[in-house]
């Protein structure tokens, strides 16, 4: 299976599930509140429109007129506007269905606030709603974590399936850009001790739920510049229609409200009106099934037209730590031999180094750890001595930085002694690759050398090709030399790097790529990420970074993957082709309702217009009811494509745009012939007309 689509996802919602529409339709009665509708300006005027027939309809039923025709054209006005807010309240339905399912990871969950900040075994029991920023809180194996908040003491495994949906646990630990822990998770094992840094209904769980359900969803500059064209559209067509008046009058002829207002909705645009709102909520609601929360929909179609991505190296590209990948023995001794020793010798190590020489160890040469020797003394790793190791009896066995390694091995034999030449080759060579050589030693005798490096996350280098077929240029970021910031860009597959960058590095060089034009999209996780993400058009802060680098992104990836923004990036896109597509087949759409509706509209006051009755529509009364009918269930068809979203495929500009008048426009001009004259013959079998 291909490796680019192995990515975790919400479970996906049914675009029809039974338990989302029928709220919507109850939904869809209660948006016809003005106070509501009034933010769609369309159908807005629509429902004015619509309830002004309906008191038309009521004054002909107590005069005594005819009214079966008229009865007809306001049902299907009022469906119009109902079928308007279903597509509306089903994106807003999925998006609170998805917010259930988050809102489900919470529980009453207790804590054990301390009483004492300098005694964490003095605490109490609280609810976890009780707590404020500030506090101090003690979690152990089992314990759910009550709130947001750094880990200030301690290290633990925590898992965060509750939030990422991903079951493999995480590292959380003091210190560094690995503190951040997220209300709702479970720690697993060990104890911390956590400072709370949210308050009561504004934990990034809080705020999931609240962005999920769109509560905080505002229009985007894109969306605003569309609803103003459609406003502007509407009041054109509300000048001609009441001009037609004065026309009929002069032919001799007269015409209804009714008629009137049925042509004035089949002149504006309410097919993308109806379905503008459900569009953008759509594509935030697709950000959340895999795992991207966007703090706007500025953002996701941001997201669309990036530019440029930059990547901070550690944590982003790299799994952060540097890991032992192999180990390589000093002449004269096997590899099982140093690999022993490396294992004994960072037993007491309880970094993610030390962790990651045990690892490999257990993995690659299947030695087991074995039970402490009696007598043992283990020297746990020091930022001091920059060693770790353990005294076995009359063995002395050290692991540790080379020039620490080498100093051991001088003291131990009491003189200076001579680098095997292949152990300094071996170090040498780690060393020009951007690796870290760590040193293994059994008293006096060095035994061989440890290869730490920057692990590159899997499938990046192919994520990254798939951006740049996009025609998007990765960038890495990182403060590393030059060399071993070369040796990961290569790795990892981007198309350039920065080393030794600060902070001011990564705004400066954002900040020119937006000053040529360029949007430029951030991926970081660390407190001196911060600046950049809140500085780049799209900042896609990662999930396991600290509270600074999420409240600064505004997008959080759950799953920590950097090349998660091509999915970021498909769904701007596609929410951009979306819109665009609907708009291209509204206003195609529109022009083959003229051709319905005008000719029968007028043939009785100007015979001359019978020639552009090329649907040979059966009477002036069904042809508009023909169109009014056709123009409601449209909008009924169309709800799936914008909730699904059209799909997105890596074209250029003109391949698409191609393809949008091909499918689209034509669609949009040809449908309506199809379907306005298909209802037509069904009205006039009916006599409904």
């Amino acid at each position: 299976m291909d490796a680019l689509k192995l990515r975790k996802r919400m479970p996906a919602i049914a675009l029809f599930d039974p338990a989302i529409v029928f709220p919507a339709i109850g939904q869809a009665f209660v948006k016809l509140d003005p106070r509501t509708l009034v933010k769609n300006p369309v159908m807005f005027v629509l429902e004015v429109v619509t309830i002004l027939t309906s008191i038309l309809l009521m004054r002909d039923i107590l005069i005594g007129q005819p009214i079966a025709f008229e009865l007809q054209i306001v049902i299907w006005l009022w469906f119009t506007v109902l079928f308007a807010n279903l597509a509306e309240a089903v994106a807003e339905g999925r998006g609170k269905a998805q917010a259930d399912a988050l809102r489900s990871t919470r529980s009453e969950t207790r804590a054990r606030r301390l009483l004492m900040a300098d005694n964490h075994d003095l605490f109490e029991g609280v609810s976890a709603d009780e707590l404020e920023a500030g506090d101090l809180v003690v979690c152990e194996a089992g314990d759910i974590i009550p709130g947001d908040g750094d880990v200030i003491e301690g290290i633990a495994s925590v898992n965060e399936a509750a939030v990422t949906g991903e079951s493999a646990p995480v590292i959380r630990e003091s210190g560094g850009d690995r503190s951040a822990v997220t209300g709702g998770t479970t720690v697993i094992s060990d104890r911390i001790v956590i400072r709370i840094t949210s308050s009561p209904g504004s934990s990034f769980l809080d705020r999931m739920i609240k962005l999920v359900e769109g509560a905080e969803r505002q229009k985007t500059p894109n969306e605003i510049a569309l609803n103003i064209l459609l406003v502007g559209l509407t009041i054109i067509f509300v000048f001609a229609t009441a001009t037609i008046p004065s026309y009929v009058a002069y032919a001799g002829g007269t015409i209804s409200v009714v008629v009137l207002v049925a042509l004035f909705v089949t002149l504006i645009p309410t097919t993308i009106g109806a379905l503008l709102s459900a569009i953008g909520i759509a594509g935030m609601d697709r950000l959340v099934r895999f795992n991207v929360l966007a703090m706007s929909g500025r953002a996701v179609e941001a997201a669309g037209d990036v530019d440029t991505l930059l990547l901070d190296k550690t944590g982003t590209i790299t799994f952060g730590n540097r890991l032992a990948t192999e180990i390589i023995p000093a002449p004269g001794i096997s590899e099982q031999e140093a690999a022993r020793i490396a294992l004994l010798a960072s037993d007491a190590d309880e970094t993610a180094e030390g962790r990651s020489i045990i690892t490999l160890v257990q993995d690659k040469y299947h030695i087991s750890r074995e039970p402490a020797a009696v007598g043992a003394t283990f020297i746990p790793f020091s930022a001091v001595t920059r060693l770790s190791g353990v005294d076995i009896g009359g063995r002395r066995l050290r692991k540790g930085a080379i020039d620490s390694i080498l100093k051991f091995t001088r003291d131990q034999a009491g003189h200076d002694i001579a680098e095997p030449p292949a152990f300094r080759a071996a170090v040498d060579r780690i060393a020009r690759t951007g690796g870290t050589p760590l040193g293994l030693a059994d008293g006096d005798r060095i035994v061989g050398v440890i290869h730490l490096k920057d692990v590159v996350k899997p499938d990046v280098k192919a994520r990254f090709a798939a951006l740049r077929r996009m025609g998007i240029k990765t960038v890495m970021i990182t403060g590393d030399n030059p060399v071993t910031a070369a040796s990961i860009a290569s790795e990892a597959g981007v198309d350039d790097f920065i080393a030794e960058a600060t902070p001011e590095d990564k705004l400066r060089y954002i900040r020119g790529e937006q000053a040529d034009g360029r949007l430029i999209a951030m991926c970081g996780d660390g407190t001196n990420d911060a600046p950049a993400l809140a500085q780049a058009d799209v900042g896609v802060a990662m999930q396991s970074g600290t509270q600074a680098a999420r409240e600064a992104g505004n997008m959080v990836d759950l799953d920590s993957d950097p090349s998660k923004l091509i999915e970021v990036v498909e769904i701007g896109k596609q929410l951009l082709m979306t819109r665009g597509a609907l708009t291209t087949f509204s206003i195609a759409n529109d022009v083959a309702k003229y051709f319905a509706i005008i000719p029968a509209m007028f043939a009785a006051f100007y015979p001359q217009l019978g020639v552009l009755n090329i649907m040979r529509l059966s009477t002036p009364q069904s042809a508009i009811l023909s169109a009014i009918i056709f123009n409601a269930l449209i909008i009924v068809a169309l709800i799936p494509l914008a909730l699904k979203g059209v799909k997105y495929r890596p074209i250029g500009a003109a391949a698409l745009l191609r393809r949008n008048l091909l499918i689209y426009a034509l669609g949009g001009v040809v449908l309506p012939f199809i379907g306005i004259k298909a209802i037509d013959l069904a009205v006039t079998a009916l006599h409904l007309a």
